[in-house]
């Protein structure tokens, strides 16, 4: 069983100032389309911030992921 990306492509779309597209993933990764296709889905900080392109008719998604603030509590339950 391989290990998980999941960590590596979050720590290189925080790297990214400006987002990747799921090419420019695979091949600095390496892993092919649709595992990555999966693994976007999955990640609940990932989005599709635009859309580039086209090239050859096709739009392009360029993902990010949002970074939490160093310090984010929780919400305080306030009794009504």
């Amino acid at each position: 069983m391989s290990k998980s990306k999941h960590e590596l492509v979050r720590k290189m779309l925080r790297e990214s100032e400006d987002g990747l597209t799921a090419k420019q993933i695979t091949e600095a990764v390496g892993v092919d389309k649709d595992p990555l296709s999966r693994i976007l889905q999955t990640m609940p900080d990932a989005y599709i911030d635009r859309w580039s392109g086209p090239t050859k008719g096709q739009y392009s998604a360029v993902w990010c992921v949002v970074v939490p603030p160093e310090n984010c509590p929780h919400p305080t339950r306030v009794e009504s």
